[in-house]
Order: C-alpha cells, then structure tokens, then sequence
C-alpha cells in the first residue's frame, strides 16, 4: 500500500479494505480496524436500518386533522397540522391540503392552529455538527417540520457609497427576518479578503448578517438554513389558509407532546421511503438521512425520534436482523456531517458484505452512486482516470480534510469486490488549494485500475 500512499500529501491518514464478495478474508486489509470518520459513508449504515425497520413502502405523511366538527362553514375547534418529518414536503402540498380542506366548505376556524411536532423530541442538530455549517442549507435542521428543505434565498445588495450598509431584499413568501450590518466595501480594498460574511440567527427565524460586502453591480445571491422549522412551517400554514379566504379566530400555538391522532381533514404522503433512500444515497442528501435516522428511532422504540433513539435502533437493528455488531463504532447521527461519528473500514466492511448477499431482496447497490455516470461520483476524476467508470458504485464521504469510499467494484474478470476507503488528515499548503485534489486523483487513479485489473 505505500506505493499507492506516497501521492497523498505528507500526514494523511489512510485506513483501506479490500475484499470479495461472501469472502471472509480481505484481499486488502490496511489498518483496517483503525477508527474513522466515515463523513457521508454513513449514510450507508442509516439507509440499510431504514430498509430493515420500516420497509421500501414506508411514507411520511402529514395530515390536517381536528377533534372538532364542520358546521354551517366553520371548523368548531382547533385545526391541527400533524408534521411526520418529511424531507420532500413542499409549500404546494400544503396549499392542495388547504384547497382540500376549502373543498370541505370550511370558510372559518373557530379555534387555533395547532403545528404538531411531536414525532421528533429534542435538538434538531445533531452532537458534534461544525457550528460554522448550521446556518447552510446543506445541514438544515432535520426538524418534525419541513417545508421546501428549510431552506430561503435572499439578494445582497451593495450600497452605491462605500461604507454604508449593503442592503438585503427577501422574497415576500419567506416568512422569516432579515437584518443587515454589512459594510460596503471599494472595490480594491484591503480589508476584503479578512472582513467576511457571517449571519447570526436569532429566535422565530429572525436573522442579522455581518461582514463586508465588496461593491458590485448585481446582488449577491446568498441562501441560508432556516433554525426553527415549527415557526416557519406555522407560518406558511396560516398564510395558505388566509390566501384561502379562511379566517381564523385563534392563534398559532405548538404542540410537542403526542396526543391522539384526530378525525383527518387533508393529507399528503412523500414518495416511498425506496425513493427517497435513492436521493439520500445518489446525491447525499443530508436532510432525507437524518428525518429518516430519527424516524428510525420513533418507529423502533415508539417514542419520539431523537439522535439518541436513532443512534440506539439502528445499533439494534443491524445486530438482530443482518447481524452485524457496530461494536464499538460511534453513531451520533444519520447524514455522517457529525465529527463525533467513528467506524472502522472492518464493520462498514461486514455492512458491505451483508448488502452484497442481500441485494436482490434490498435493491440497494442500484441506489448507490456509479462512477462517472450519476450522483456524487459522476465526477470522480481518480476513478475516471482509473478506467473504472460504469464499474464502481460506492457512497462519498467528504468533510474538510475527509475523502472516503464504501461501495463495490466489478473487475476485469467480473469478481464483484467491496471496499471502504477512509481518508482523513488530508491537508496541502495554502498556495496549493487550487490544485488540491491532484494527489487523490493521482491516489485513487493508481489504487482502483490495479484492483480493476489484477482481480
């Protein structure tokens, strides 16, 4: 291994199995127990559980239900919103489930608005995310309640004098807050390279942005995770039933704690959970890993889905049901964006393996990203050079420093292999950044044409 090791940058840490498939012995075994961040391979691990626990048939469902009764126009009690955690609910959905309930002669709701969140209990962000990423939209919370990925857009705008303060427009149908103190810089000034831009949440999606902005003619388009998913959901909700023409007489209100399931108005399903693991595992889709991952946990131990449960039923369900133990692998989450998460090449290894064995009751390795063709790895330019396109279906990993690869390869020969490549510690000196992936191409273009080759 060290002949492929010697192009990776000087300190990076490389843990790499090799092993056919329903072999009990690795063709490769480089420091194969050692512990890793397995990044996005993760999702892997949280795709397999959900097949497992809850089937490829599975749906979110979100309903509008009440405990009430409609009489002459008006819904005589509380309209409540029930969130399941869908990651593909958008705000359309909600206004057909409006028309729905307008269809039904409802005009007026004499009590309030209930947005029932109580699939999910705790924290919407997981142990051990980057505090600088919780503001993207890449690592949204994977709250109870979504609607169009938690995510909103808005245009900076630079102010004609240098020194004033850029200024922000947001779309009228985002219902959150936005404030700027960001200083308009000249073109040309020394101060842009260390004056950056920040946002800071506040509470009810209410957001202030910071830094500089260097004047430019058009605005800086800029895309932000929304924080509190209830608030916001509440929102569109009332603004769709006002746009209806129906008028409400309460208030929105919250309601984390289960309480029994109403007489259902309206509802809308996501597409089957098979569906959506092919997203999840094609284009990394951090927000369909981790409703899912505490889904698991709601349904597994039938509590509210929390990181801990999550964590605890997907441990569970690979010992009883595909027999791996994860032993002492650490499981914080269901995306992998957590730094806290720890596995070693020689468990994803036994995941793989099962997989494999499995596949033609699991359609799994199809959900998978295939080299130089579809998802994550369209693009790979080491595995492209390697002459492996149409031959590699493996899940990425990436974080700063972090490139991995846990798939199947199908050599020259036609052998189906699986491997798990963890590598972590990568660094290049600053004038290199550009130029960066070079030694990976370099790494993986040597590493998977000889394993295409010689197996």
């Amino acid at each position: 291994m060290q002949d492929y090791a010697q192009y990776l940058p000087e300190g990076t840490n490389l843990a790499l199995m090799v092993q056919k498939v329903g072999s009990t012995t690795p063709t490769i075994d480089y420091h194969g127990q050692q512990m890793a961040l397995p990044a996005s391979t993760q999702k892997v691990i949280t795709a397999l559980a959900a097949l497992l626990q809850l089937g490829p048939d599975f749906r979110f469902n979100t309903t509008f239900e009440t405990r009430g009764q409609i009489s002459a126009g008006a819904l005589n009690g509380d309209l409540i919103v029930r969130f399941d955690g869908d990651p593909t609910l958008r705000r359309q959905n909600i206004r057909n489930m409006v028309a729905a309930l307008k269809k039904q002669g409802v005009t007026r709701i004499s009590g309030d608005i209930l947005i029932d969140t109580s699939v999910f209990a705790s924290h919407d962000k997981a142990p051990g995310w980057p505090w600088n990423d919780l503001t993207q939209c890449f690592s949204a919370p994977p709250a109870a309640a979504i609607v169009d990925r938690n995510c909103f857009s808005i245009s900076l705008y630079s102010a004609p004098k240098a020194g004033d303060r850029a200024f922000i427009r947001v779309a009228s149908y985002y219902p959150v807050h936005m404030f700027s103190e960001v200083k308009t810089l000249a073109r040309g000034s020394a101060e842009a390279p260390y004056c950056e831009l920040d946002v800071v949440p506040g509470e009810l999606n209410r957001y202030t942005l910071t830094g500089c902005l260097t004047q430019r003619a058009d605005p800086l388009p800029l895309a932000f995770a929304v924080q509190d998913g209830a608030a916001y959901a509440g929102a569109i909700v009332k603004d769709e039933l006002q746009q209806a023409n129906i008028d409400i007489a309460g208030h929105l209100r919250r309601e984390t704690q289960v309480t029994p399931q109403g007489t259902i108005l309206a509802q809308t399903q996501s597409a089957p959970l098979h569906d959506l693991l092919r997203v999840m595992l094609k284009k990394s889709d951090n927000m369909i890993a981790d409703t899912v991952f505490r889904t698991i946990g709601h349904s597994y131990f039938n509590v509210p889905g929390t990181w801990r449960a999550g964590s605890d039923a997907v441990r569970q369900i690979l010992r009883k049901k595909a027999g791996v133990n994860l032993g002492n692998s650490v499981v914080v989450d269901g995306s992998g964006l957590s730094r806290h998460n720890l596995i070693s090449p020689a468990t994803m290894m036994e995941v793989l393996q099962y997989i494999a064995q499995n596949d033609s009751q699991l359609n799994f390795i199809s959900m998978l990203p295939l080299a130089g063709y579809d998802g994550t790895l369209q693009y790979r330019g080491g595995l492209h050079e390697a002459g492996v396109d149409g031959k590699v279906s493996a899940k990425t990993g990436s974080l700063q420093g972090v490139y991995n690869l846990a798939g199947f390869i199908t050599t020259a020969s036609g052998q189906r292999m699986a491997f798990v490549q963890y590598l972590s510690g990568y660094a290049v000196p600053p004038q290199d950044q550009r130029t960066r992936r070079q030694p990976l191409v370099r790494f993986e273009s040597r590493l998977y044409r000889d394993i295409y080759r010689n197996n």
